[in-house]
């Protein structure tokens, strides 16, 4: 594959220092249809390791916290982010792109950054000094011991411009809505290769942070955590609702 969309920490490596003036990302005004990626290359198909139908991989598919301490191959992690990149976007302007980390140093500087604004969210919400540093710790241990996070970010520099603060902030959202079919993309890859992931949202409270942290361009607006690696426990699955209780109208 020629290139693969991920913004890394910024390493000496060609693929880390790729900036977001690249071709694949450079920002367009309206009515500009440039295509977002550079690659032509055809990729081999994944092979089906846990279900034979997209209804079993959906159903199968679980959130899991604790992982064995087996390195994911890059091979898998490029696999998953390509998912990603299918995903449906407003105008097909893929508004996101996606950091990888591996190394350990990285994961404990992210820790120990994003759990100090953590606690002073859980502390301004008056919860006690001993379920605080319970809960951060909890947090801290899930970033430390994943084999490999990936952080999905938006990136509206390619989205239409309107006049009017309504539809510029519509404009966000379908990009935000996008970035979740990515994210739900990237989750059902993972348990198709036979690994397991997790969602967590703590950089969506602290993006500017994390980018200081990672040392991310400025337009990147980190949303989220992806864990992934080889789970070490079934989770603990909480039931669904019913199809009655969610569906509000369905006419006949």
């Amino acid at each position: 594959m020629r290139q693969v969309t991920v913004l890394a920490c910024r390493r000496k490596d060609s693929l880390a220092k790729r900036s977001l003036t690249d071709p694949y990302v450079r920002p367009m005004t309206r009515g500009q249809h440039e295509p977002m990626t550079i690659d032509t290359e055809p990729r081999p198909s994944t092979l089906p390791r846990r279900a034979d139908s997209l209804a079993a991989l959906m159903q199968g598919r679980r959130s899991v916290r604790q992982f064995q301490q087996k390195p994911v191959e890059r091979a898998l992690i490029e696999q998953i982010l390509e998912a990603a990149r299918w995903a449906p976007s407003p105008h097909g302007r893929q508004p996101w792109r996606f950091v990888v980390i591996t190394r350990q140093e990285t994961k404990m500087r992210l820790a120990q950054d994003m759990g100090a604004a953590w606690r002073r969210n859980l502390e301004m919400d008056g919860q006690a000094t001993s379920v605080v540093e319970i809960r951060q710790e909890k947090s801290r241990q899930r970033i430390l011991n994943a084999p490999a996070i990936i952080i999905p970010c938006l990136y509206l520099e390619d989205l239409d411009r309107y006049p009017d603060e309504q539809r510029q902030a519509d404009e966000t959202t379908m990009a935000i809505q996008s970035l979740g079919a990515a994210i739900q993309n990237m989750l059902l890859m993972a348990y198709d290769l036979g690994l397991d992931a997790g969602w967590m949202c703590a950089p969506l409270f602290c993006p500017e942070m994390v980018c200081d942290t990672l040392s991310l361009d400025k337009r990147l607006i980190p949303q989220a955590m992806i864990a992934v690696g080889y789970a070490a426990a079934d989770p603990k699955r909480r039931a669904r609702l019913p199809l009655s209780s969610l569906v509000v109208y369905f006419e006949e």
